[in-house]
């Protein structure tokens, strides 16, 4: 599983981890939030970008993103929930790494792209509650900039 960062290019899981937590421990006295969201695009095939974002509160982010390119979904239910999936998956590893660094506390939120307008309004309660049962804290649409602004810009 590789992570490309804007900045240092193709990094591995434990390389963007390190990055993570060096990025946490060089200004400790911050506030830090750990955002991960997943977009998708459907064309010939449907290309999922999950987007991990470690923002420190009033003083900017780093993001990192992985592509899986999967065949073409057509269902919207479907593809919502292979999102909400693929991001809660990247939150398990990312929680179980900060237990293992001493970094159990760090609030880590998953943003799912649906939001009360339009057609997913229907499952929102349905993937809040995958979320939410998963120990994570859920933001949608207009909050869930990590998987409408960050991850979306990748999946072009």
């Amino acid at each position: 599983m590789f992570f490309t960062s804007p900045s240092k290019g193709k990094l591995s899981f434990e390389e963007m981890m390190d990055d993570v937590t060096g990025y946490i421990r060089g200004l400790p006295s911050s506030s830090y939030k750990i955002i991960i969201g997943t977009d998708s695009m459907v064309r010939d095939e449907t290309c999922f970008v999950t987007a991990v974002v470690i923002h420190r509160l009033g003083k900017g982010a780093r993001y990192f993103y992985r592509k899986k390119i999967q065949r073409k979904i057509k269902s919207l239910r479907q593809k919502i929930f292979y999102e909400t999936a693929l991001s809660l998956e990247l939150g398990g590893k990312i929680a179980e790494y900060f237990s293992a660094s001493g970094l159990a506390e760090m609030p880590v939120e998953v943003h799912i792209d649906v939001g009360n307008q339009g057609q997913t309004r229907e499952l929102i309660k349905e993937v809040v509650g995958m979320v939410v049962g998963s120990g994570f804290e859920a933001k949608i649409k207009p909050d869930a900039y990590g998987a409408s602004s960050v991850a979306d810009k990748h999946t072009k």
